[in-house]
Order: structure tokens, then sequence, then C-alpha cells
């Protein structure tokens, strides 16, 4: 039988609570989705800074969880059939714990799929362009001379907040006035668009009024709140 001491992240960041959920994440946009559907659900869980400035990430025992050094992870130490599950993608992980749960994914075929289909929109267009708008913005890249890359994300980053827009014009939550897992997904991402990465009017985040209402519910939710600060950069 497999242990969560047979992993070796867990001798890197050792598990007080061992029986609990283990989390690796920092508090960015991605880590977030994770920490918040951790609260929101009510699932015990231990989270551990993965300092990813300090390239913690790509340390032997974290790329033993994922390959692919990026944050988050997770291990369930009661996972299917009562064996530890490691998990790697928010996405992902996302529906794994909506599943456990029973929590914030329809139970409806129809809209369970649109659901997850939502969920892929943020996971292959407004994150990876979000990110980009940050890099070219805020980070390293505002430096570069050629300005056409920070237009082609900003450009883009307006358009993808339109047909967010669209979607919530009459709709209280992505899926209507049910709350779930798209939701949880994409709250980090556009919070962390206009603070973080202070692009607020580089993007017309104000024209985008729906967008703002929602985002307004959704950090009014306490989970959503507490989930943002979790694991802290300290």
């Amino acid at each position: 039988m497999t242990r969560l001491s047979d992993f070796p992240v867990s001798t890197r960041w050792p598990a007080r609570h061992p029986e609990r959920i283990q989390l690796y994440s920092l508090n960015t946009p991605n880590g977030v989705k994770v920490s918040i559907m951790l609260e929101e659900t009510g699932l015990p869980y231990e989270s551990h800074l993965v300092d990813i400035g300090n390239d913690e990430s790509h340390t032997p025992e974290f790329l033993a969880l994922n390959p692919n050094g990026k944050i988050p992870a997770i291990i369930d130490p009661a996972g299917p059939g009562g064996e530890p599950l490691a998990l790697f993608e928010s996405g992902a992980i996302l529906l794994y714990l909506a599943e456990k749960s029973g929590q914030f994914l329809p139970a409806d075929p129809a809209r369970r799929w649109e659901t997850i289909q939502w969920l892929f929109f943020q996971m292959a267009s407004i994150g990876p362009m979000f990110g980009q708008v940050g890099f070219f913005h805020k980070y390293a890249g505002r430096e570069y001379e050629d300005k056409r890359p920070l237009a082609r994300y900003v450009n883009e980053s307006k358009r993808l907040l339109g047909v967010l827009d669209g979607r919530l014009a009459g709709r209280e939550w992505i899926m209507g006035d049910e709350y779930s897992i798209a939701d949880i997904a994409t709250l980090g991402w556009v919070n962390n668009l206009i603070t973080w990465y202070e692009a607020r009017e580089l993007v017309d985040y104000d024209r985008f009024a729906h967008v703002g209402g929602w985002l307004e519910r959704g950090l009014a939710r306490p989970a959503v709140h507490r989930g943002l600060q979790i694991p802290s950069r300290g």
C-alpha cells in the first residue's frame, strides 16, 4: 500500500496532518483555484507554500509530483479505492475535488458538460492571455522595445472579457444561479488582472459591467476571501 511518506515531496514539505489532502501551491491565480475550492467544499486539507520565486517547483522533490514544475498540485491520501492520489493541473484538481465532495459541478449531464466547457475556457484562454498581459505589462516584458506583443495580448484579453461579460448578462454566476468550478477557476484570474497585474485601465475593465458585478459577488464569499490568501506569499 502506498503511503503519503512514499512521495518524495513529503520529505521537503512534511505533513503535520497526513490524513488530510496535501496542497502544494502559492496564492497565484492558478494556485488559488484549488485553495478556494478546498475552502468552499470544507474538505480537510493542509497547505504547503512552494516558493516559485526561489524555483522550489523545480526541485527534484516537487518534480517527482509534477514533472511540469508548476503549482498547484495535491496529494489526496484517501483517493479512489482508499489509495493516495497525486494530481497536478488546476483544472483536473477542480474536477476531482468537485466529484469527491459532490459540490460545485451540476449533476445534470448537460449542465455538467456546460460547466466543464467554461472551465476549459478559463484554462485555454483567460489564464494564458491574462498571464501574458501580466508579463508584458508588469514584469520583464515591459522593458521590451517592441510593444506589439503587449498590444496583441491586451486586445485578446479585452475580447475574452467581452465573451465573459456576455455570458454573465442576466446571470449571477457563469452557470446562472448555480455557483460552480467555472467561477472558482476564473475569479482569481480576473481579480489578479486588475490588482496584481495593475491592468484595469489597460484592458478597459470598467466597460465590462457584468464581469465587475460578478467579481464583486465572488470576492464577497468568505471562502474566496480566505482562499485568495492560501498559501500566502508571506
